[in-house]
């Protein structure tokens, strides 16, 4: 399914200079816009055109021989898959990848049952044995079916939907991206660490989605979807104790172009990280007990994923997770009867939001992406939901949270961008942290576990400092926090305005047998959660491995 490309030697030596980069810089200048890259040898480049009147004509064709088949609905996606990546240690290129899949999704429904069959021979002769596969995968399913399946509607389009970036990052060279991290790697290295060692690791991602979308119900959908993820780790290392300390930078991938990483500001923090690194090797071990901890939005935003994210997933709360991933303490009888958090806190699904990793213009059953709440003002209001699962909590509508990973998979519901809406009132970090009186500031994200229910977790972060009497004081190490879902939320009682407010994420949440990954993001402001346990990871390592989940509430 994917073709990958290294330049020549790269994994023999295990790294290449930049005069290695070059060689790809020349190829990639050969593409040209709206040339097609063809599934033959290596053409260098990724400019693509959506597909052509042949390609959408063979879609057709395809819909109506379901339809003769005795099909009641039928869908078929073309998709190409990009992905280019360049990964530096300290100062040497270590990898450079450039990848790319394209194939056919034909899925169907046929005797109230899916079938789906897919290929990466996009012809006419492929295709037709692709719908004959998939109509025979329905009629062996629906043997096996409970009830027929009920699609809730959606209304046919003819449209398309492109990320809105200002600078392609598939037309950046290797080079330059390169280059670019070697730089940044050069300013971690101007910080004195004491005589410790100091290790740099960074790769930068992008990825783009070509996807045309048509149905049996007379929707035709062109998407071009661009995602980046930048990421940089550094470590100090004591060569005498054999301590060591990480941290990495607070960049966190978006739906963006490569302007992304040219705004973010590397300069200072790749410096701040390193002496962040050097000074959590001789923190302060945190003092076990009960604080009010104020979570940054680096750090929030997996904790908002773990907790609420997963939780609404309306197939989870089904049990149609239970064998990988587990379900939902949220279970049905609690829809819009159930008190999550506080008043203070509006979650909202959202597939529009600026930037983010799961923001698009239509899911993978064709329904147009909204912003709705999930929970409003403390009150669990709604899940996530396709237009297969809409009917059976009584909604009218499906919210749009089909997608599948490649055209490979099968569509099924996964996670929207999920964001926290920051304070009406104006409040800053720094007014809560004056507001504050035994408290932790928690950055970045590190470890964390959590129940097959969603309920019972344990979370660490990349730094921790004390907060006494409404001021910031020293750094803390070996903190981790212990709650309860509702417990943590219900203690929320303060939170940040939207001037604090930021965007995390990631590339890889993972969901389903087979597997696929799932892009999305989470917005937030900081917030303040009272009271809440903390534990010394390092004191209590020994103990914890013996120690229940469901001990963490009392």
């Amino acid at each position: 399914m994917n073709r990958r490309i290294f330049i020549k030697g790269a994994l023999a030596a295990g790294a290449i200079s930049l005069s290695g980069v070059d060689s790809l810089v020349a190829r990639q200048a050969r593409s040209k816009a709206g040339v097609r890259i063809p599934m033959t040898p290596y053409a260098g480049g990724f400019v693509l055109v959506k597909p052509g009147t042949t390609e959408q004509a063979l879609c057709e064709t395809l819909i109506q021989q379901a339809k003769t088949s005795g099909a009641s609905y039928c869908d078929v996606r073309l998709v190409r898959y990009l992905t280019q990546s360049v990964g530096v240690q300290d100062k040497v290129v270590t990898g450079i990848s450039d990848n790319e899949s394209y194939g056919i999704g034909v899925r169907v429904i046929k005797d109230g049952t899916w079938g789906f069959a897919a290929s990466r021979n996009v012809s006419a002769d492929s295709g037709r044995t692709l719908v004959d596969d998939a109509c025979g995968m329905a009629a062996a399913n629906a043997k096996l079916q409970t009830a027929p399946l009920d699609l809730a509607p959606v209304d046919a389009v003819t449209a398309e939907w492109k990320t809105p970036i200002k600078k392609n990052p598939f037309e950046v060279s290797f080079k330059d991206r390169a280059q670019f991290l070697l730089d940044m790697h050069a300013l971690a290295a101007t910080v004195d660490v004491s005589g410790k060692k100091l290790y740099v690791n960074s790769w930068m991602s992008c990825a783009r989605e070509e996807k045309y979308f048509a149905s049996s119900e007379g929707s035709k959908i062109w998407q071009e979807i661009t995602r980046i993820d930048p990421a940089s780790w550094l470590t100090v290392a004591n060569p005498m104790t054999g301590d060591f300390a990480s941290r990495a930078l607070f960049v966190l991938p978006q739906g963006r172009g490569y302007e992304y990483i040219e705004g973010y500001n590397y300069k200072d923090e790749i410096q701040q990280a390193a002496k962040d690194a050097h000074e959590k090797l001789t923190a302060t071990s945190v003092e076990p007990g009960k604080y009010d901890l104020i979570l940054h939005p680096t750090h929030l935003w997996l904790t908002i994923h773990e907790s609420i994210g997963h939780p609404t997933e309306l197939d989870r709360a089904l049990g149609y997770e239970a064998n990988f991933a587990g379900t939902s303490f949220v279970t049905v009888d609690k829809l819009k009867d159930f008190t999550y958090a506080t008043d203070l806190v509006t979650v909202v699904a959202d597939r529009t939001q600026e930037g983010g990793l799961a923001t698009v213009g239509f899911d993978d059953d064709g329904v147009p992406a909204e912003e709705y709440p999930l929970i409003d003002k403390g009150q669990f209001v709604d899940y996530q939901t396709t237009r297969e699962q809409a009917k059976m909590i009584k909604e009218a509508r499906s919210h749009g949270q089909s997608y599948a990973q490649g055209w490979w998979n099968i569509p099924f519901q996964r996670m929207p961008n999920v964001s926290l809406k920051p304070n009406e009132k104006p409040f800053s970090l720094q007014d809560m942290i004056k507001d504050t009186d035994k408290g932790i500031l928690i950055m970045g994200n590190s470890s964390y576990s959590i129940d097959q229910q969603r309920y019972n977790f344990q979370f660490t972060g990349q730094v921790a400092y004390e907060v006494k009497s409404g001021k910031l004081g020293k750094m803390l190490r070996d903190v981790a926090y212990q709650s309860t879902t509702p417990k943590f939320w219900k203690s929320l009682d303060a939170l940040c305005d939207k001037s604090e407010y930021m965007l995390g994420g990631a590339m890889n949440d993972g969901k389903g047998e087979p597997m696929q990954s799932n892009p999305v993001s989470h917005g937030c402001p900081p917030a303040r959660f009272s009271n809440i346990r903390v534990i010394n990871t390092k004191s209590e390592a020994a103990v914890a491995k013996h120690t229940s989940m469901i001990d963490y509430e009392s």
